[in-house]
């Protein structure tokens, strides 16, 4: 019970922490491209993690772990970063926050495929119910959006979801803070150039707001978040606490609303409350 209360403490503080990456993506592509700005955030998250592994002087993950490795690097590192940078071109933060929600649905799902965990069929009715919320959310209370935006978004929570239960089964081996930094060794060569390729053409174009939200995706939502996100979903259940990214769209209204001075309907609070009790319900049953 400990181990497991644990799990969904650490998992917490991550969501907690991915909250506020979209909204500093968000105002970080006002300045960085799409494709410097994930470059670049993996670049830096890239040698923070290496200065860790060497530092602790961790083991070398195996060979049968760096398929594994690679799958994290596509989900977290390249494909969620990038396409959601490209999405916040297209619709509002706020919009795009709510699709967050399908995530759990997403995680739990390739938990089953790629971690072989096997959650009660009530867990499935509460993560339906919380997703549909969600989605009923963002039908009734966003912006018009794009139809571009929204497919991107929907690709980046697929893909999110397959590096969220591959990294979290594979943290069982390598430890939680180990998996991202060495997923983030691996795609650093080709990182380094992509980033070099697309440096801004003028540096002095680029505000503090924009240098603030490339500081925040870099340290906090492509490193430190995963810290203890990978090792809330290792100790407490890939589908279980993967329920609690559920509250990450309203955790990251309110930072949408604080940051970027985005109205907060009184909906949000009814369907937060759902919510909850949708995360109760599936923690109670995974």
């Amino acid at each position: 019970m400990d181990r497991t209360t644990d799990g969904w403490g650490s998992g917490l503080l991550g969501v907690i922490i991915f909250s506020g990456s979209l909204p500093a993506t968000r105002i970080a592509v006002g300045d960085f491209s799409p494709l410097f700005l994930t470059s670049a955030r993996a670049v830096i998250a890239g040698l923070l993690g290496a200065l860790f592994l060497a530092g602790l002087r961790q083991m070398r993950p195996g060979r049968r772990d760096l398929g594994s490795l690679a799958v994290v690097a596509l989900g977290v590192v390249v494909g969620f970063p990038l396409l959601t940078a490209l999405a916040l071109r297209h619709i509002t933060s706020a919009r795009s926050i709510v699709f967050i929600g399908l995530l759990p649905l997403a995680t739990a799902i390739f938990g089953v495929l790629r971690g072989g965990e096997r959650p009660k069929p009530v867990f499935w009715l509460f993560s339906g119910l919380g997703a549909a919320t969600v989605a009923g959310f963002a039908l009734f209370n966003s912006d018009a959006g794009s139809l571009m935006g929204d497919l991107l978004m929907v690709a980046a929570i697929v893909l999110c979801g397959l590096g969220y239960a591959e990294g979290a089964t594979l943290s069982r081996r390598l430890g939680g803070w180990q998996v991202i930094s060495w997923a983030l060794l691996l795609a650093l060569p080709i990182m380094g150039i992509l980033a070099l390729l697309t440096v801004p053409g003028s540096w002095s174009a680029i505000g503090g707001p924009a240098w603030l939200g490339l500081a925040y995706v870099s340290v906090f939502s492509m490193l430190l978040g995963f810290v203890f996100w990978y090792r809330g979903l290792a100790l407490g259940g890939i589908a279980g606490v993967g329920q609690l990214q559920l509250l990450q769209p309203f955790f990251g209204l309110t930072l949408a609303s604080l940051l970027l001075d985005e109205p907060v309907a009184w909906t949000m609070i009814a369907a937060t409350c759902v919510v909850v009790l949708c995360v109760a319900g599936a923690k109670r049953f995974a």
